[in-house]
């Protein structure tokens, strides 16, 4: 008999153990197999499958709901048919994903079938609401509005039930794609990708964007704070929140700057990608790092023309060692700041890599 991850976070669920006893126990079985030695288990989590046979059933799953599809004429981009039997064919792909769902979520504890099922969920979200739209007369942008909202109320449902962490990505999406629906019912203009980024542009979206990517970010803090060993799955789900925030707080701001173009707008720019790689530190996220890099590579290209490749050379060397040494290094920055709000509830810190 072995236990495995799922175990020990069960465990931690149950009082059985605490979060600090179950981060030990898995890095202590880390190490036994020789796999992360000299480290102290703590790191994003990130698992898309665990084996071939995963991938295999998501196949079948995608041919699965292709075949559904064709045999019942479901248009997962918001048909127009207002045929009531559309309503229900959506209906029957609920209630299927959802069984499914108990069976290789609850029971298998399978990473990527529970994934392509809350993408089936979020399809079938969309066509329940797409066709009771029509049935209601909506169009446009208001059928936009319901059928998105719908759907994330779904997975706000399906989430509750199976704790999938990839759920609240799909969720915070809807919620963004619903506000601009409805900004966009109320007389706005019809947004181009670009509105959505920068702040100098018309309408209101761009503020939409980094509103949301705040609020996003604060969730995901809640769930950092209540998981600092990152051994539950409140931590996955705050890394994908963070995936999802970390873009729209940091285009929003580094894109118009950027698009500035003035040397002022640069430094303040570099500025505020140095400020976002220091609390990706902190809050031991690499996301917010991962999302200003493009940014520092396109100011190099821009600014220095053909001696940027150097400038390159060197982020990708420094990238490679930031991802190295990541833990020590953090490790000397959390020491060196004063105490603040909630530092103690951070993950940990000056467990491991003691120099760099």
């Amino acid at each position: 008999m072995s236990l495995d991850k799922d175990d020990i976070r069960a465990a931690v669920a149950s009082n059985i153990l605490t979060e600090p006893q179950a981060a030990s126990l898995m890095a202590l079985a880390d190490s036994r197999r020789g796999t992360r030695e000299n480290m102290d288990g703590l790191d994003e989590p990130f698992e898309l499958f665990r084996g071939f046979n995963e991938v295999f059933i998501v196949i079948g799953l995608v041919i699965l709901y292709s075949g559904w599809m064709g045999l019942t004429g479901i248009n997962i981009f918001l048909s127009d048919d207002a045929n009531i039997s559309t309503l229900i064919y959506g209906v029957i792909s609920i209630v299927v994903t959802y069984f499914l769902a108990t069976y290789f979520t609850l029971q298998r504890r399978m990473v990527a079938p529970s994934i392509m099922l809350v993408i089936l969920m979020a399809l079938s979200g969309l066509q329940v609401g797409a066709s009771l739209s029509n049935l209601f007369g909506f169009a446009g942008a208001s059928l936009v509005a319901f059928a998105v909202s719908l759907s994330a109320l779904l997975l706000v449902a399906f989430y509750a039930v199976f704790r999938i962490p990839i759920t609240v990505f799909f969720i915070a999406l809807g919620v963004f794609v619903g506000i601009g629906a409805l900004v966009v019912q109320g007389g706005v203009n019809t947004p181009s990708f670009n509105d959505f980024f920068m702040l100098t542009n018309d309408g209101p979206y761009a503020y939409i964007t980094i509103i949301l990517g705040l609020i996003g970010l604060g969730i995901a803090l809640r769930f950092d704070i209540s998981d600092p060993h990152r051994v539950t799955r409140r931590a996955s789900a705050g890394f994908w929140l963070h995936v999802i925030a970390a873009p729209a707080i940091v285009n929003t701001i580094a894109l118009t700057l950027f698009e500035n173009g003035t040397i002022t707008a640069q430094i303040i720019l570099l500025a505020f990608l140095a400020t976002m790689a220091l609390f990706a530190m902190i809050i031991d996220r690499r996301s917010f790092l991962v999302a200003g890099i493009g940014y520092i590579v396109a100011i190099a290209i821009t600014v220095l023309e053909g001696n940027a490749a150097i400038v390159i050379l060197i982020l990708g060397l420094g990238l490679v060692l930031l991802g190295a040494k990541w833990e020590g290094l953090r490790a000397r920055i959390m020491d060196a700041l004063p105490g603040f709000p909630g530092k103690d509830k951070l993950p940990p810190w000056g467990l491991t890599e003691t120099s760099l």
